[in-house]
């Protein structure tokens, strides 16, 4: 959706053509925050639905204060060359989802920018400046609860059996920690005869031999009929393979956020996550439980706990915390409130 340049306060650049997790940000947050200011994205690689202008066309906006929002270094790098070398009074803000020590060049355009937004309270730590904490959220619109009779007719319209079903969404690699979270299942299933698990997402090129490593490990169990791996599921699908689930685990060795768990527990699902990311900032006890990275007898202890716990308590405060701290209105509203800031 092309956009005239009078009424522009703030630009979300995109500079990677390819999807990422900055790309699906931008996608999610700028249609609502349009509704309240005056937001437009550019780059390429973006649905042609939202507000947009052509980075050509920037330089030549006329010269009034808007915000420019980076995300990425080349982003930043951008803005500043925008600012003092095209004289566009911009001011600059940056979102860090990055958890490790910043490059030195990182540093200094992180020091040339005019706010620093943070992830997560952990992501701020790593930062060498104060940050203002905006932790993401979601569309509960697309991603809501059903009760136990609609669970079991969507189980069967899926293929799967109306039995305990624990899963685990996002790309298969070691980085993920598939292989912890199928190694919890096959201990789990020597207690539990009926237990399922669903392990959604591809595998890239690159990790084939990865994939062909589980299978053949669940294949030498003899559990193959038990372990799901569908096959890529459409974005609008992929809530009904949360609402189908009686525990979701997030077994990542790394993650910079990670909104699978935010997506589960507005399904109603409960959540065994590692203490990565900002899962420690999202998961309550409650709703689920933080456990140690790269442990599979810690998470096998803390699934069984789930799996054996009633359900319905834990269904319903899962909703309720997502609906109260993690909705994306409230996301897109907590920045509007920087840009305002930083715009006065």
């Amino acid at each position: 959706m092309r956009h005239r340049g009078a009424d522009i306060q703030v630009i979300a650049p995109n500079f990677k053509k390819r999807l990422s997790g900055v790309t699906a940000t931008i996608a999610r947050l700028v249609p609502v925050q349009a509704q309240f200011i005056g937001i437009v994205a550019t780059g390429p690689g973006l649905p042609e639905t939202l507000p947009y202008i052509s980075l050509w066309r920037i330089p030549f906006l006329k010269r009034q204060p808007r915000v420019w929002h980076a995300r990425r270094n080349v982003e930043m790098l951008a803005g500043l060359a925008l600012k003092y070398v095209l004289r566009q009074p911009l001011k600059l803000l940056f979102t860090s989802a990055s958890q490790r020590q910043h490059s030195g060049y990182t540093k200094w355009l992180i020091s040339k920018m005019d706010g620093v937004v943070a992830t997560s309270a952990k992501t701020a730590s790593y930062l060498e400046r104060p940050a203002d904490v905006v932790l993401h959220g979601i569309d509960l619109k697309d991603f809501t609860p059903i009760n136990h009779d609609a669970r079991s007719a969507l189980r069967a319209d899926l293929g799967l059996p109306d039995v305990a079903i624990m899963g685990c969404f996002g790309r298969i690699r070691a980085q993920k920690g598939t292989d912890v979270f199928v190694d919890a299942f096959l201990e789990l299933a020597k207690t539990n005869d009926t237990l399922v698990a669903v392990v959604l997402g591809r595998a890239l090129p690159k990790d084939q031999d990865f994939l062909a490593g589980l299978k053949s490990k669940i294949a030498d169990a003899g559990l193959t009929h038990r372990v799901v791996f569908p096959d890529e599921v459409p974005v609008d699908q992929i809530a009904d393979w949360y609402r189908v689930l009686d525990l979701y685990v997030a077994p990542q060795r790394w993650e910079g956020f990670g909104l699978t768990p935010l997506e589960a527990m507005a399904c109603g699902v409960p959540v065994v996550a590692t203490d990565v990311g900002a899962f420690s900032e999202i998961v309550g006890p409650e709703t689920g439980e933080i456990i140690a990275i790269g442990e599979v007898l810690p998470m096998v202890e803390a699934c069984r706990r789930w799996l054996e716990g009633s359900s319905k308590p834990a269904a319903q405060s899962a909703r309720k915390h997502v609906e109260k701290h993690f909705s994306i209105e409230r996301e897109a509203q907590s920045l509007i409130d920087i840009y305002k800031r930083l715009l006065s």
